[in-house]
C-alpha cells in the first residue's frame, strides 16, 4: 500500500524554525563573508593601483638613482624586480661590477622564483669574468647549466665556458663542451656557435716525434773498414 508523500508544510515550518534558532549565527557567518569579499576586493584594487603605479614610474626611471628609488618605494613588485636588473646593468656599464653583482644577488633573495633568476645569474658570472676572476665565472656557468638546463640561459653558459677554457689553453675541454651543445641543443642558435668553435679548436698538446737515434755498433763487431786500393806506379817520361 503506497504510504503518502511528507507535508509541505511540515518542510517550510522546520526551515522556518532552523532559521528562527540560528539567526544570529547566519547572519554572524553572512557579514564575515561578505567583509572577507570586500577585503578582498579592497586588496586587489590596491595591488593593481600599486603596481600600475610601480610600472609607471619604472617606465620613467632611466639612471641608477631612479631605478634604486623603484626599488625602495614599490619593494615587492613586480616592477621592483625589473629595477634590480635595470640598476645592476647600469652599474656594470660604470665598470662597478662589484656593486652590480650585490644588486643582482638581492634580486636573486628577494624574488627567488623570478623567471630571470637564470639571467641574474649569469649576469654575475659575467661580471666575474670581467673582473679578471675566470675560475669564479667558470665555476659559476658550470652551476648555471647544471640547475637551469632547461632555460634560455643554460646552452649559452656553456658556449661562455668553451671561450674560458679556450683563454686557458684547456682545448679538449672544450672540445667536449661544444659537443654537449650539439648535442643536447642542436635545433638552438647556440648549436652554430658551438659548431663554429669547435672548428677552431685545436689540441691542446701537440704530439712531439720521438727521433729513434740508429743502432750503433760496438767498435769491436765492427767490420774491417776496406783497405784502400793500391795506386798505380807513375809511367816512366817518354824522351
Amino acid at each position: 500500500m503506497p504510504t503518502a508523500p511528507p507535508s509541505s508544510r511540515d518542510v517550510a515550518l522546520e526551515t522556518r524554525f532552523f532559521l528562527e534558532r540560528f539567526k544570529k549565527e547566519i547572519i554572524a557567518v553572512l557579514i564575515v563573508a561578505l567583509l572577507a569579499v570586500i577585503a578582498f576586493t579592497g586588496y586587489r584594487y590596491y595591488s593593481d593601483r600599486r603596481a600600475a603605479a610601480a610600472s609607471a614610474s619604472l617606465a620613467n626611471a632611466k639612471t641608477a638613482q631612479e631605478y634604486q628609488q623603484v626599488i625602495d618605494r614599490y619593494p615587492n613588485s613586480p616592477a621592483a624586480a625589473d629595477a634590480y636588473l635595470l640598476l645592476a646593468e647600469a652599474q656594470r656599464s660604470e665598470k662597478k661590477f662589484t656593486e652590480a653583482n650585490t644588486t643582482l644577488q638581492a634580486l636573486i633573495d628577494k624574488f627567488p622564483q623570478h623567471e630571470f633568476v637564470s639571467t641574474a645569474r649569469m649576469a654575475m658570472a659575467a661580471n666575474l669574468e670581467s673582473m679578471g676572476r675566470s675560475d669564479e665565472a667558470l665555476a659559476a656557468y658550470q652551476q648555471i647549466a647544471t640547475t637551469y638546463s632547461n632555460s634560455f640561459n643554460a646552452p649559452l653558459a656553456l658556449l661562455s665556458q668553451v671561450y674560458i677554457l679556450k683563454g686557458k689553453n684547456k682545448n679538449d675541454e672544450a672540445r667536449r663542451i661544444c659537443e654537449t651543445i650539439l648535442t643536447q641543443y642542436r635545433t638552438s642558435f647556440w648549436a652554430g656557435q658551438a659548431m663554429q668553435e669547435l672548428r677552431l679548436l685545436k689540441p691542446s698538446s701537440t704530439p712531439v716525434p720521438v727521433t729513434i737515434p740508429a743502432a750503433t755498433v760496438p767498435p769491436f763487431l765492427a767490420p774491417p773498414a776496406p783497405a784502400p786500393a793500391p795506386q798505380s806506379a807513375p809511367s816512366p817520361n817518354k824522351p
